[in-house]
């Protein structure tokens, strides 16, 4: 157990486009002056405990120890880019002046080939994937990545953060049930076992915590729970809540907190970038659906109160709009109730930029990760449910999709470590 951050420490991300090139760059803005960490917890984010005298809080980051952004190293695999700067300039998100800025940095990022599934991996040129024909080839060749990458870059840990591009959505089945039949169905080449899954199992035997922020179905399944668990690792996901789903729990917070009624939610959004040409795909589609449509339920509790939120009709769509590119705009039309049962109507539009939302998450949560980690921390760590549409079940089941009540047990968890530290 290591409570204090020390040594260089490795971020392997699954996918080298938007949000990762986007998470690259600002991190080497920030930590040369260039640049303020707006929207990270970790960076900006204070409070009031041991705080010193005349001070009535004291930073996150300072709380905890966490990972200094200068001692942060930046690796990946990717199945199109060959290097992050002209990734992120495929990408359109930052400027080209600003990109300039950082152009050798960005250069010196060489994303190493991944794996593929023309099962599962919809929308994307393959041409780049590695040809390792078996389940068992491609982890093991995964593995090597990160075990050079470490050695390379003198990493003394490492993160594994997945920002990949959707996969066709599959439900779990008999080979996620436990990590006896999962590396069974390695061995066998089972057709179920994708390659986000590859993806988290390499990281998890390479001893490396790992943060799904896509729509994939990795830390869900037992298998990979009781992997991390065994290991001794922490995981975290999944799907970025970063934007619209973000506004739309916060909205719908404060609605069921009036007991005001909901008939219908409309959500729709149109994007020009990757993600959202993969997501014309359907079955890529319903992995977003699900992560998307998912957040009301528990948060009006129509179990309580069936006569407000019993019958809501909640549609969710997501259209490819090239022009846009990752300047999102999404809207969202909802239809609620008030006293003696009058109609009324919310409309919000949101002109938000995709990466530039997701870029201060990503970090948070490869800090937070390494840190659980450094204390010993293993398997789903639920405290991290303020970053994520679909928080994978911990240990309590039933995960609370409230954005306040999420960060009340993200501020309580900093407050177990730092008492954790103390005693140390």
């Amino acid at each position: 157990m290591q409570p204090v951050s020390s040594g260089r420490l490795g971020i392997f991300t699954v996918g080298t486009g938007a949000v990762a090139t986007t998470l690259f760059a600002g991190v080497e803005a920030i930590r040369t002056g260039r640049a303020s960490a707006i929207g990270s917890l970790t960076q900006l984010g204070r409070l009031p405990i041991d705080a010193p005298p005349g001070a009535a809080t004291r930073p996150i980051g300072e709380i905890l120890g966490l990972a200094r952004l200068s001692d942060l190293v930046f690796g990946g695999w990717d199945l199109v880019e060959t290097d992050a700067y002209a990734a992120a300039v495929r990408a359109g998100v930052l400027r080209r002046e600003d990109l300039a800025r950082h152009r050798k940095f960005l250069r010196s990022i060489r994303p190493v080939p991944g794996v593929a599934d023309p099962r599962f991996t919809v929308g994307l040129d393959l041409s780049r994937a590695r040809p390792a024909p078996s389940h068992l080839e491609k982890v093991a060749a995964l593995r090597a990545d990160l075990g050079e990458f470490k050695r390379r870059e003198r990493c003394s840990r490492l993160v594994v953060l997945s920002c990949m591009s959707v996969e066709a959505y599959a439900r779990p089945g008999r080979v996620h049930r436990s990590l006896a039949a999962f590396e069974a169905g390695l061995r066998a080449d089972d057709p179920a076992i994708s390659p986000s899954q590859l993806y988290a199992y390499a990281a998890l035997k390479e001893g490396a915590p790992f943060v799904n922020g896509t729509t994939n179905v990795t830390v869900e399944t037992p298998a990979l729970q009781e992997l991390a668990r065994r290991s001794g690792l922490p995981i975290a996901g999944s799907d970025f809540k970063s934007g619209q789903t973000y506004l739309k729990t916060a909205v719908a917070a404060a609605l069921r907190n009036r007991l005001l009624g909901l008939t219908g939610w409309f959500s729709m959004n149109i994007l020009g970038n990757r993600d959202g040409l993969v997501l014309q795909n359907p079955q890529a589609f319903e992995a977003k659906e699900t992560t998307k449509s998912g957040v009301l339920a528990d948060i009006c509790r129509a179990d309580l109160y069936p006569e407000l939120y019993g019958d809501i009709q909640h549609l969710v769509r997501i259209n490819y709009f090239k022009p846009r590119g990752d300047n999102k705009e999404a809207w969202d039309a909802i239809d609620l109730c008030g006293w003696l049962g009058y109609p009324m109507a919310l409309k919000i539009n949101f002109e938000c930029r995709d990466s530039i939302l997701a870029a201060p998450l990503a970090l948070d949560l490869v800090l937070f990760a390494d840190a659980a980690a450094r204390h010993g921390l293993s398997g789903v760590q639920d405290w991290l449910a303020f970053y994520f549409k679909a928080p994978a079940p911990g240990k309590k089941p039933g995960t609370s999709n409230d954005p306040v009540v999420q960060l009340k047990a993200l501020e309580k968890q900093v407050r177990r470590l730092s008492a954790a530290r103390r005693r140390r």
